[in-house]
C-alpha cells in the first residue's frame, strides 16, 4: 500500500489537480492515504482535501507524519503534480521487486525550455520520490520539509512519466508561461 504525501500553501486548484490523478490509484488499492501538509494556506485547500478524503495537517512533526502514513512506501509530490501513463501498475511493481528510492520518468510533453532546463535547477520532488516508509522513518526529523527528502538521495528512474507542478502553475490565471 501507497501513502502520498505533499505540501501545499495557497495551491487550491493544484491540489485539486493531483488529488484527483490520484483516484485511479485509490480505486485500484494502491492509495491507502493521502496526507497534505500545509504551510499556512488563505485559500479552499483544506476543503479540497477534505472532499478528496485526506488527512490534513497545519502543524506537524514529519516523523510523526511518517509513522501515521497507513502505507507501507510514500510517494512524495509537489501539489499540481500528477502522474501519468500506467503508473499504477508501476508503482505497484516497483514496489514489490525493489528497495531503493525512485523518482518517475520526466514528461516528455512537458519540458522546460531549453535554457530554463540548463540554468534552473528543478525542484527537488520536481519528479516526486517513491521510498520505503523505513527509509523515511530512519532519516525524517522534526523541522523537515519534504524536498529534504530527495536531497542527496540515490534514485532509480520509473517507467511512468510525472507531468509536473510547475505546468498546472504555469496554467493558473495571471501566471505569465515559462
Amino acid at each position: 500500500m501507497l501513502t502520498i504525501i505533499t505540501e501545499t500553501r495557497d495551491n487550491e486548484a493544484e491540489l485539486a489537480q493531483t488529488l484527483s490523478a490520484l483516484v485511479a490509484g485509490a480505486v485500484e488499492g494502491l492509495v491507502s492515504d493521502v496526507i497534505i501538509l500545509d504551510h499556512g494556506s488563505q485559500d479552499g485547500s483544506s476543503r479540497v482535501a477534505d472532499a478528496a478524503g485526506a488527512r490534513f495537517c497545519s502543524s506537524w512533526d514529519m516523523a510523526d507524519i511518517v509513522r501515521s502514513a497507513r502505507g507501507n512506501w510514500l510517494l512524495l509530490l509537489e501539489a499540481g503534480a500528477r502522474p501519468a501513463g500506467r503508473w499504477i501498475d508501476d508503482v505497484a511493481e516497483y514496489m514489490s521487486l525493489n528497495k531503493m528510492p525512485a523518482r518517475f520518468s520526466p514528461s516528455r510533453q512537458y519540458r522546460r525550455p531549453f535554457l530554463q532546463r540548463i540554468v534552473t535547477r528543478p525542484a527537488p520532488l520536481e519528479l516526486g520520490l517513491l521510498l520505503s516508509k523505513q527509509q523515511a522513518a530512519a532519516i525524517a526529523n522534526t523541522s523537515m520539509q519534504l524536498g529534504d527528502f530527495a536531497n542527496g538521495r540515490a534514485v532509480r528512474k520509473l517507467g511512468s512519466e510525472l507531468v509536473p507542478a510547475w505546468v498546472a502553475i504555469a496554467n493558473r490565471p495571471g501566471v505569465e508561461s515559462l
